[in-house]
């Protein structure tokens, strides 16, 4: 790092540990333990992407090219109050980087609002989850286009990629742990394997660690919220670890295993097709399914899941029925939003929500309101919205 100019000795006032970790290959991976600093550091608000959009969004494209960085952080320089506060302790004495380091507290929304920037005016054909930048289109004359653009948007801002790690003009691509394209969204047999061969968790750590490569995978998983639910409950604050594993736990660990070791394959949104939302309860639990209609059938786009709280499971009736509609249109209101969809309902759910008033405003969150013009028949049983 010395040679490439990353780091340089430093008469910092500013120290954190350094912490080596072995990687699977058995090489060492150099890292900076910065908790303490990151526990006084104001936080950077700048919003993070969210996964599951930016997959519904490259999912329709016909052709796809993915680019890597090289380096990601290191291209992005620290001004002098970073590269104080950056320093850390070796063997050898202080040093400290004259570039963004990982672990720092804001360097994820740091070099996200770098990359934002630079994608001005691209954002109808590229977007970017930090160093990784997808440019997606309809033709290949139009994406050799869209490429040459942020290509050269690229090469004026002095950065470079990695060309192993890029993937050039195809119809499918492995974006953010999914293979993405052609309308579908899919798990990677890479993620399935490590499932397959993963043994019950004994620690809290190996919990967090199943349920943390589990929950890549969630929107593919009917139940898989409520499910989860037990294991979560391993890793409360005041639980014991190793952890007491139960026969429910081993049935969820089973379970969720079983649900993601199949290869899971879901329809990408799109915004001219019909919406439905179906929604199912228990006692315990809410479920719902977006759906959207392919060549006269309905494929799921996306699953939810939740435990029910205590409040909850304390409801009328009437509000249970009520309940799964009213938290599944919050939960998918960014697909829903603007669009007009069908909430396909049993008879008795008919029957509840005629007797329940449903607030029209946003259910307690996001602006707006859901406007419902709902019509109810006995024979199709949906309300369309």
């Amino acid at each position: 790092m010395k040679g490439l100019g990353v780091i340089g000795p430093s008469l910092s006032p500013w120290a954190s540990p350094v912490v080596l970790v072995q990687k699977q290959d058995g090489s060492i991976r150099f890292c900076v333990d910065y908790r303490k600093l990151n526990a006084i550091t104001t936080p950077d608000a700048y919003p993070m992407p969210r996964m599951d959009t930016l997959l519904d969004h490259l999912g329709p494209a016909k052709v796809i090219s993915t680019l890597n960085l090289s380096k990601g952080f290191w291209q992005m320089a620290l001004d002098l109050d970073g590269i104080a506060k950056s320093a850390f302790t070796t063997p050898v004495g202080l040093y400290e980087f004259t570039v963004l380091p990982f672990g720092m507290r804001n360097s994820p929304a740091s070099f996200q609002r770098l990359i934002n920037n630079l994608l001005q005016e691209c954002e109808q054909f590229a977007m970017a989850y930090i160093d990784n930048i997808a440019i997606f289109s309809q033709k290949f004359e139009s994406h050799l286009i869209h490429l040459t653009a942020v290509l050269g948007k690229i090469k004026q801002a002095g950065l470079t990629v990695k060309a192993k790690k890029c993937q050039w003009a195809l119809s499918e691509v492995v974006y953010l742990g999914h293979r993405v394209g052609g309308g579908h969204i899919a798990s990677l047999w890479d993620m399935i394997e490590a499932i397959k061969d993963w043994l019950p968790p004994q620690t809290k750590k190996q919990v967090r660690a199943f349920l943390g490569l589990a929950g890549y995978y969630r929107r593919f998983v009917p139940g898989f919220g409520a499910t989860a639910a037990l294991l979560h409950e391993l890793t409360k604050k005041g639980s014991p670890d190793p952890v007491t594993w139960k026969q429910e736990c081993q049935w969820a660990f089973d379970t969720l295993k079983a649900a993601l070791i199949k290869q899971l394959i879901l329809k990408t949104l799109l915004h001219d097709k019909p919406f439905y939302v179906a929604t199912d309860a228990s006692d315990s639990d809410l479920g719902a399914v977006l759906l959207q209609e392919h060549q006269d059938t309905r494929h799921p786009v996306v699953y939810l899941s939740q435990k029910l709280i205590l409040q909850e499971r304390n409801l009328s009736s009437i509000e249970k029925k009520c309940l799964p509609i009213i938290w599944a249109l919050n939960k998918l209101r960014l697909y829903l939003w603007g669009q007009q969809f069908t909430v396909l309902l049993d008879h008795a759910h008919c029957n509840g929500c005629r007797q329940c008033k449903i607030p029209t405003p946003s259910f307690n969150d996001g602006p707006g309101s859901f406007r419902s013009s709902t019509s109810m028949s006995n024979t199709s049983r949906e309300a369309r919205m």
